[in-house]
């Protein structure tokens, strides 16, 4: 005969000749399931795993089983059964037939317990085949029975243990003995009414959210006799007995056991007496154990021993990753013998699960983000502004990688926890996203203000190099377009849609902040290089004609040396402030036209332009000043004192230079040329204008600071006598170009020098001057009368005579006696020395000379000679006494 083995294998019917049809608990207990405490392997999983040993230690090992038997990526999709009732009654027998597993059963011929604990296997038999397949991943919990012998009045565990089979599993199936039916023991109905009385406590606290369980009665050794309605009837009377005895807690007074439990019957036929039909009705009972959901339209009209068992609302709701986490947290509540809350279990199962699976999913997003992270890090480290290329598409990817992981793995759980979590977790990540973000747009604005500024530059140098007239206003704005548009493109790229921190409003209003504080800055100072040029301008054309206003100082006539045209006229030096200060105040006011109007190229504020024109202002008077001191150097000013002097002292009124005759008024003219030399001295010591007598208007004419004066628009200004209050300095201080010490020195020293150049004019007239006796002109007339009356009477002698007469009157109307007789001294002069060159060495080249020479006795010597054959020391004495006279 065929019959069905307990691992779901058929099996010819040889029970009479095996022995026992099962091995004893202990062998296979030891033998093919993972005890507590084991490093379990693959080879102790091969039957199932024991949950809870019977010293109340749960085992941890029940994750790596679930993991094994590929369970625990199932999520909802798993069941949990249990079986309950009392020791020895065929549990473990009946789980292994209905679902191919390999519990240890009792021996047949030892009456002693074999469960011990709680033990879990997976279904064997859901690839059985057959239209009916039972649902996938059914766990099936085999507990250790009740009312055993071993455990005597100790009826902890069991308590325990069906607290434990009630919190986690969706049906409870509850094994009894046919003529166990209407026995309070013995169908245990105090272990029922056990389970009533903690499954009010489980749901005290969630009155709202009930979960229902399905109390699965499976009748054994069912004979027939008695119809299973009636015991139906029977076993529901008695639940509801004792459901009516119970202490409900507050607000459950009125409860009904239907609202929290379904109820199922089937009855077995006897396992010895009519083993085929017993396989027979369990293969059809495990036909049940499948999916399938309430109709109530339905209701009466189908068979119910063919209906499924396994209904959504039995489900516990807890993902099959969780549940080992889940499990060990309810039964170590149950152990320390606490009020078991299952939501709250469920809650800090989700909270665990969840900060699980954030870790997990953070793996790979940190594998992404943080070396950006790291190189954003070591780039500000370094003071570099790097832009990470597509930071954005990067972030996007990494964040909705993360985030869908997280959701597919923790959704499952309790919502309120899971949504608590998936905020935090996001909180978490954006907070470094945004991070990199911020970073990214810092970098940016750094790159993009570098670059304006860098753009802008270039573009105004180019401009300069073109000699054009650049437009420095039409450069900024076109740059700055150019600048924000790099910013919004590169934010753009670096933003993750859908996220509260992808705004970059502000990063760009501070960057646009940024760009027209630089360009403030580069206009201001484009508007200091144009206020250099145009001082630089004035500069050049003040040392130009200032320089050439106080050159004709050096002449009476306009300038050294006889003027080009006798018509022209010096300058008045009496005006010379005048002429100088109008001179500077047409350049610099030349010079603040042409600054207005380049400013307005810049699109500079007029406040910026009126600062402008102040410190060009300022400035330009410091130049003036500096030539004004440059030209009033003390040797400066005593050699245009000399010029001055020599062209009054040595020239006429039209310019022709004088050739000093004894006659003249040396003394006259030296005196008349000094003292209106001298005149100039107090003249050039201030600077002061003819026109009023006083200093100029400095003051009125530079103006008041403007109000939008800053410290750096001050600093590199001299301070000005009589503008600048604090500066203790008066105008006429600033106005004083000699002090009176200085411009007496200076006086005195040109006097020396004055009275040199009238030393010289003396010498002059005194060198050209001829001393003949009267009594040499009879006697020339007595002894040449002969020679006199021949060329009267010679016609060439006489023409001879008149042209020599012509050209001596000539020569005295220019007075070039004088250097004519000193040009014939300082030939013959010339001559005699060759003369007396030669002789010595013809004197020294013979025998007769050296002879002569030494009969000399060395008293007179050649070189003690002068030209006209008296020694040099008797010329030299007579040349002090015409020093003299």
């Amino acid at each position: 005969m065929s019959t069905l083995s307990p691992n779901g294998h058929s099996r010819r019917d040889s029970r009479p000749s095996q022995g026992p049809r099962h091995p004893t608990a202990p062998s296979v207990m030891n033998g093919h399931f993972a005890g507590l405490g084991e490093n379990a392997s693959a080879a102790d999983f091969e039957h199932g795993v024991q949950i809870v040993d019977q010293e109340k230690n749960f085992n941890e090992n029940l994750g790596a089983y679930l993991q094994m038997e590929g369970i625990i990526r199932a999520g909802f999709n798993y069941h949990l059964i249990s079986v309950f009732g009392s020791q020895s009654t065929g549990k473990s027998t009946l789980l292994n037939f209905l679902f191919g597993t390999q519990f240890g059963v009792m021996s047949e011929q030892e009456r002693r317990q074999t469960t011990k604990g709680i033990w879990m296997s997976r279904n064997k038999k859901e690839h059985a085949s057959g239209e009916r397949r039972m649902a996938e991943n059914i766990l099936v919990m085999d507990v250790e029975g009740t009312d055993g012998r071993e455990r005597g009045e100790d009826q902890d565990f069991e308590r325990k243990s069906a607290l434990f089979a009630l919190a986690t599993s969706e049906v409870l199936i509850v094994n009894i003995w046919e003529h166990q039916v209407g026995l309070y023991q013995g169908a245990n109905m105090g272990l029922l009414k056990t389970v009533f009385e903690v499954n009010l406590q489980l749901f005290l606290k969630n009155a709202q959210n009930i979960t229902r369980s399905l109390l699965f009665f499976v009748i054994r050794d069912h004979l027939g006799t008695t119809p299973v309605s009636n015991l139906k009837q029977t076993l529901i009377q008695d639940l509801q007995r004792i459901w009516t005895g119970l202490s409900k807690p507050p607000g459950l007074e009125k409860s009904k056991i239907e609202d929290y439990f379904d109820f199922a019957f089937v009855a077995l036929p006897h396992k010895i007496l009519q083993p085929e039909k017993f396989e027979q009705e369990v293969r059809a009972l495990g036909t049940r154990f499948r999916e399938g959901y309430k109709d109530p339209k339905r209701a009466g009209l189908v068979d119910e021993q063919s209906e499924p068992i396994l209904l959504p609302e039995y489900h516990r709701r807890i993902p099959a990753d969780g549940f080992p986490i889940y499990a060990r947290g309810v039964w170590e509540q149950i152990d320390s013998n606490k009020d078991l809350d299952l939501p709250t279990q469920q809650e800090l199962l989700a909270q665990f699960r969840c900060d699980e699976i954030s870790k997990e999913v953070l793996v790979p997003f940190d594998e992404i983000i943080v070396p950006l992270e790291e190189q954003q890090a070591q780039d500000v480290a370094a003071g570099k502004a790097s832009i990470i290329a597509k930071l954005g598409k990067i972030m996007a990817g990494a964040r909705s990688t993360l985030m869908a992981s997280f959701e597919e793995e923790a959704s499952r759980y309790h919502k309120a926890v899971y949504k608590r979590k998936q905020t935090e977790l996001e909180t978490k990540v954006d907070g470094r996203l945004k991070t990199l973000f911020q970073g990214q747009m810092t970098a940016a604005h750094k790159n993009g203000i570098n670059d304006f500024s860098e753009a802008v530059t270039q573009s105004v140098k180019a401009g300069q190099k073109k000699g054009s007239n650049y437009d420095f206003h039409k450069i900024v704005q076109s740059e700055k377009e150019k600048a924000l548009k790099r910013f919004e493109a590169e934010a753009q790229s670096s933003l993750v849609a859908n996220t509260p921190w992808s705004d970059y409003k502000s990063q760009l209003n501070l960057y646009r902040k940024d760009l027209d504080a630089v360009s403030a800055r580069l206009r201001k100072e484009e508007m200091r290089r144009l206020a250099t040029r145009s001082e630089r301008w004035v500069r050049s054309k003040l040392d130009e004609s200032v320089g050439l206003a106080f050159n004709a100082l050096g002449s009476g006539r306009a300038g050294s040396g006889a003027p080009a045209d006798g018509q022209t006229k010096p300058p008045a030096t009496g005006d010379l402030w005048d002429r100088i200060w109008n001179i500077f105040t047409d350049t610099v006011a030349h010079a603040e036209e042409r600054f207005a109007e380049r400013a307005q190229s810049f699109d500079a504020s007029p406040d910026e332009v009126e600062v402008g024109l102040w410190r060009l202002r300022r400035k330009s008077w410091g130049a003036l000043r500096g030539k004004i001191d440059d030209e009033m150097m003390e040797r400066n000013l005593l050699l245009k004192l000399r010029e001055n002097f020599e062209d009054k002292f040595r020239y006429d009124d039209d310019g022709v230079p004088r050739i000093w005759r004894p006659t003249d008024d040396i003394e006259g003219l030296y005196t008349r040329a000094r003292e209106s030399t001298l005149e100039l001295v107090p003249l050039l010591a201030r600077f002061r204008l003819a026109s009023t007598g006083g200093p100029p208007p400095l003051e009125a004419w530079i103006g008041e600071a403007p109000a939008e004066v800053t410290a750096a628009d001050e600093e590199d200004l001299v301070p000005i006598g009589g503008v600048d209050e604090e500066e203790a300095r008066t105008l006429e201080e600033e106005m004083t170009v000699l002090s009176d010490g200085k411009a007496a020195d200076l006086s005195a020293r040109f006097k020396k020098t004055a009275d040199g150049v009238y030393v010289e004019a003396k010498r002059s007239a005194i060198g050209g001057m001829t001393q003949i006796p009267l009594y040499f002109y009879g006697l020339l007339l007595a002894l040449g009368w002969n020679e006199i009356v021949a060329v009267l009477r010679n016609p060439v002698y006489f023409v001879f005579l008149i042209l020599v007469a012509a050209a001596a009157y000539v020569t005295w109307t220019l007075n070039l006696w004088g250097p004519m007789l000193r040009m014939g001294n300082a030939a013959s002069s010339q001559g005699l020395e060759i003369f007396r060159e030669k002789l010595r060495e013809f004197l020294e080249g013979s025998e007769t000379g050296r002879q002569a020479i030494g009969l000399s006795g060395g008293r007179i010597g050649l070189d003690s000679l002068h030209s006209n054959g008296t020694t040099k020391a008797k010329a030299s004495l007579k040349e002090e006494e015409v020093d003299e006279i």
